[in-house]
Parts: C-alpha cells; structure tokens; sequence
C-alpha cells in the first residue's frame, strides 16, 4: 500500500492519500480524541502523540498537529497507523443508528441554492486542499458556514470565506449579505 501526502494551505495539516476510499460517503470530523470514540481509525491517530485533530474525506485523512510538534517526527507513526489499520479490515466509522440530515424540508428556495452551491463548487475545491465546509444555516441576508479538516484554523480561512465563498453566493444568490465562520 503506498500512501502519497500533500501539503495544504494550513501548515498544522497534512493531507494523507492511502489511495483507496476512506469514507463511503461524507465527511466525519474529530476536533478532539473524545468525540472520535466511532472511528477507530481516528482513535489510533490519535494515539500517535501530537495529533490535535483528525477530519475523514471520501478519500482522504487530514491530520492536525499540535503547534510544538514537527511533520517529520509525527508522519512516519500516521504512515504506520494509516497502513496498517487499512490492511487489518477494520472499518473506518463504526455505522450508528439516527444519523440525522441536516436539510429539512421546509429549506427555502434561498436556502437550497445557497446549498447547490456550497456542494457543487465550494466543497469540491476545500476537499482538494483537505477540508470540508458545512452549511449551518441562513438568517437575515447572513450564512453561517463550519469550516473542518485543514480548513479549520487555516491562516487563509478568512480570506476564502470573504474573498471567495461571500463574492460567489453574493453574485449568484443577491439575498446574501454576508458569509460568517461558525465553531
């Protein structure tokens, strides 16, 4: 199994590729070794010391690291980890009952373009560089967005929700004043 790594634009990140699917579907984000107790393949990157945060993509693992702590110490053990929980058959999210949607159907028609193009041109291009946006929802012209994987703490986070996310849905979607990060 080879597994390629890529910088983003978040110097506490990697981006891992182990290619093959990591998640069937979705995104799973683990901000804290607490709240990753359904995946096991979470909870061993954590166990790698330094790991800060572990967020899960189709086909990708990004991993964060502590500030005092350098890449080319922690990456031989996430290497490690990576492959052999891959090669052991495990699964990567151990499957819960109730996992709720976020859309309902009373979505205005504002909301479900806001939606449409969050899904078809924002996520696809933050997945490339090993992170997620979430919508949270819309109230009085604002759209408030959760920003995971490398995404999350990136020095340029800011500048692409401003810069880039805001001007996109201000142009397609004129109800949209402005476009705000939310934890």
């Amino acid at each position: 199994m080879f597994i390629q790594t890529e910088q983003t634009p978040n110097p506490a990140t990697l981006k891992f590729l182990p290619g093959r699917a990591v998640m069937a579907s979705g995104t799973a984000d683990f901000p804290t070794a607490e709240g990753a107790q359904r995946s096991p393949l979470a909870l061993r990157l954590f166990g790698v010391e330094g790991v800060a945060g572990v967020f899960l993509g189709t086909d990708f693992i990004t991993v964060t690291k502590a500030a005092d702590k350098d890449w080319h110490l922690l990456k031989p053990g996430l290497l490690g980890v990576i492959m052999e929980h891959f090669t052991s058959g495990r699964p990567v999210i151990e499957e819960t009952a109730g996992a709720a949607d976020a859309s309902s159907p009373e979505d205005s028609e504002i909301v479900a373009q806001i939606r449409e193009l969050i899904d078809t041109r924002v996520r696809p291009a933050v997945a490339q560089d090993g992170g997620d946006i979430i919508f949270r929802r819309y109230e009085d012209g604002v759209v408030y967005l959760h920003m995971q994987g490398s995404c999350s703490g990136c020095p340029s986070s800011t500048a692409t929700l401003k810069a880039g996310i805001e001007n996109m849905l201000r142009h397609y979607v004129p109800e949209v004043v402005e476009v705000r990060a939310e934890m």
